[in-house]
């Protein structure tokens, strides 16, 4: 595989390189059963470091090629065109609005529907383009969303500016997702307000819990204050 590959050709590679038990094994781990979050979904069974290294071999596809791979049922593709996609931002800097683009449509088109294709894109492209341009109102409008994946590109697309020292991000989204009980939306709320506790300043972690632990679920509270010592944790939990 190179580049100049159609999507079919890296399609089939994929399904050649993949290994049935470790596929069944992946559709038991992603929920891919029926009334499930991953219902439906299709994998092939290979691992996720084989993805980034055919990544590397594959920068440079094009738009159109990745929007195709990005249509294919097969998880494993998809994943392997976010990989990609993420890789060609860097590349020149007069391109990227279009491959944000790109990653907008793929997201409202339900093609990066699984925790791991928002968690390995969301940040590094959409908030990493949001945080050059100072404005993260595009996350609150994503955190909006009912939509189980969109909601979750919004808050996990704080990550970009919660690296770069910046809490502003999350605290805006944080009214809009507080409520939502779904278990993928608490992990990735209570992971966001973590990292914000880890990387930039607990006592900006400590305000948040002291207004708003009493309304937080218990997932998101657990991810939330994992770090902070255990009377600490204990105190917010009975909250």
């Amino acid at each position: 595989m190179g580049p100049d590959s159609s999507a079919a050709e890296i399609v089939d590679a994929l399904v050649a390189l993949g290994d049935p038990d470790r596929a069944a094994g992946s559709r038991r781990f992603f929920k891919t059963a029926p009334g499930e979050y991953g219902e439906g979904d299709e994998f092939v069974g290979i691992r996720v470091p084989v993805l980034r290294a055919l990544a590397k071999r594959l920068r440079g596809l094009s738009a159109p090629t990745i929007v195709e791979v990005l249509e294919s049922p097969i998880h494993e593709a998809r994943q392997l065109a976010l990989f990609v996609l993420t890789a060609n931002i860097g590349a020149r800097d007069s391109d990227r609005a279009a491959w944000v683009q790109v990653y907008r449509d793929a997201v409202r088109a339900g093609r990066v529907n699984n925790w791991d294709l928002v968690d390995c894109s969301a940040d590094p492209v959409l908030g990493a383009w949001l945080l050059a341009a100072d404005d993260y109102a595009e996350l609150i409008e994503w955190a909006s969303s009912e939509d189980l994946w969109e909601r979750r590109v919004g808050i996990i697309g704080t990550f970009a500016f919660i690296r770069a020292g910046r809490a502003d991000a999350v605290l805006a989204v944080a009214p809009i997702v507080v409520a939502d009980r779904r278990d993928l939306i608490q992990k990735a709320f209570g992971w966001m307000l973590r990292e914000v506790g880890k990387r930039i300043d607990r006592a900006l972690l400590i305000d948040y819990l002291d207004a708003h632990a009493a309304e937080m679920g218990r997932t998101a509270l657990s991810y939330a204050v994992e770090h902070l010592p255990a009377e600490e944790r204990a105190r917010y939990r009975a909250m």
